[in-house]
């Protein structure tokens, strides 16, 4: 059972997962194939990289922890692939992951979501973890923004149709 403000909270978190692959897949459809590998210097990474990261931490800190499956993260090759993945092939790693990241999240209960785990040498709550996937997708999908902007100079138009200056009532 789940009381109502951690059913806001999860629906919160679920939206924001879904807003943010939609602002990665505005990205990708904004880039050529190379642009997507490229890295912009030794200490960066490529928009391909950055997305293999997401699915890996997704995948140890939602799909494994929380689903109690076995933890075959291999983080470091998140960062050293340098090819191999189209962008489709890329945003479709990337969906799929969200989507079996959402129905996890959505089978939790409020005895699930404050157990303990041990995700990545730390100890988590089922809470923890899924504010912590949250603000680490946000965090690299606005990283995936800016490198589209740099490479792209075009405005990505995420508030498009949005007033940004209204004030608050």
């Amino acid at each position: 059972m789940i009381n109502s403000i951690t059913s806001e909270l999860l629906n919160d978190c679920v939206a924001h997962l879904q807003e943010s692959t939609k602002r990665v897949d505005a990205c990708l459809q904004l880039l050529t194939e190379e642009q997507v590998w490229h890295k912009p210097n030794a200490q960066s990474n490529s928009i391909a990289n950055l997305i293999l990261h997401l699915c890996g931490n997704m995948t140890q800190y939602i799909l494994s922890s929380l689903n109690n499956i076995p933890d075959v993260r291999e983080r470091d090759k998140e960062f050293t692939t340098e090819s191999g993945l189209s962008k489709a092939k890329l945003l479709e790693k990337l969906s799929s992951t969200v989507t079996e990241v959402v129905k996890v999240i959505e089978k939790q209960t409020d005895e699930l979501l404050l157990q303990i785990r041990s995700v990545q040498g730390f100890s988590k709550s089922g809470v923890s973890i899924i504010i912590h996937v949250t603000e680490h997708y946000s965090y690299h999908a606005g990283q995936i923004a800016l490198l589209t902007k740099l490479i792209t100079n075009k405005d990505l138009e995420f508030y498009k149709g949005y007033n940004l200056n209204t004030k608050n009532r």
